[in-house]
């Protein structure tokens, strides 16, 4: 973390028939396997073609690394998409859009029902980017999904990849600890993303995401999952040392991470933190939205 911090139910009648297929859950994936370098590698840049496609993938590679700067209209924090799916989403275990786009379309738990490639990157600007989603037919979404399209040359379509999404980290046996993750915090993260999270700025762009308060992602995001953090943390940070952590400290270290503020769950049931929780958050992994630590309610957002 020195660098960075910081991934089919049927209507009617077709439910009961989809119950006994088994249909991808994308909203908390799991990785089976060794972490061994996968065995696909996406195209280089030096292999675009340079015709109308090749410029249109260049355009979303730049609205990728850049989308704070050049989507102000749709991202309402101080992330990139590049923040999460490292290396312009090229990294394994980091979600990288090679992983992603060929398994798409897909049941996501997250809102019970089947999801296109445009909706999976709608959620992201809603959620991860605390933002306002583009509209599936725009030329953003069209150049973010072209770029998503090309990274993927060459995998199968619907056959996961080794290297997809992050690979769990089981939870320890004695949980995680606050004051634990707090340390680690200091020693390993707060180099990059600030003593209070706020992450680092040059010339007033953020350079290092914010982990939490008002530029950060949201309660709604599905980093707010201790599990999902924890997994990121693990195969990602620090930056340039990943699985230098072991599991117990990525636990501690996200769960303290998550404990913190941030905006709001979009999805807020009349205004209501309980009704929010017992609708979204409590079957959604391991989380802290709606509960108490400390006397201090979370999930309260930051008001921004």
């Amino acid at each position: 973390m020195k660098k960075v911090l910081i991934a089919a139910l049927w209507l009617g009648a077709g439910v009961a028939q989809a119950a006994q297929i088994a249909m991808q859950d994308q909203s908390q994936l799991k990785v089976p396997g060794s972490q061994a370098t996968p065995v696909f590698v996406p195209p280089a840049e030096s292999e675009l073609p340079d015709n109308a496609f090749g410029q249109m993938v260049r355009q979303g590679h730049a609205l990728f690394v850049d989308t704070r700067r050049l989507m102000p209209e749709a991202v309402g924090n101080g992330m990139n998409c590049s923040n999460c799916h490292l290396d312009q989403g090229r990294m394994a275990h980091s979600a990288p859009l090679w992983g992603a786009y060929p398994m798409y379309p897909a049941y996501r738990k997250k809102n019970d029902k089947v999801n296109t490639y445009a909706e999976r990157i709608q959620g992201c600007f809603q959620f991860s980017m605390n933002g306002k989603p583009p509209a599936a037919d725009s030329p953003q979404m069209t150049a973010l999904s072209v770029y998503a399209y090309w990274l993927a040359t060459g995998t199968r379509t619907g056959v996961e990849t080794p290297g997809r999404g992050y690979p769990e980290v089981p939870q320890p046996k004695d949980g995680y600890d606050f004051k634990r993750g707090e340390q680690v915090y200091n020693e390993q993260c707060a180099i990059c993303h600030g003593g209070k999270g706020e992450g680092q700025k040059v010339a007033g762009e953020y350079v290092m995401p914010p982990l939490w308060g008002r530029d950060a992602y949201n309660w709604g995001a599905g980093m707010h999952r201790i599990n999902t953090a924890a997994s990121f943390i693990k195969h990602n940070m620090p930056l340039g040392k990943p699985g230098s952590l072991s599991d117990q400290q990525a636990w501690d270290v996200a769960a303290w991470i998550n404990r913190h503020e941030r905006p709001q769950d979009p999805r807020l049931v009349e205004g209501s933190i309980e009704k929010t929780r017992v609708k979204f958050h409590a079957n959604d992994g391991v989380n802290l939205y709606g509960q108490k630590v400390e006397g201090v309610l979370i999930g309260q957002g930051t008001g921004g």
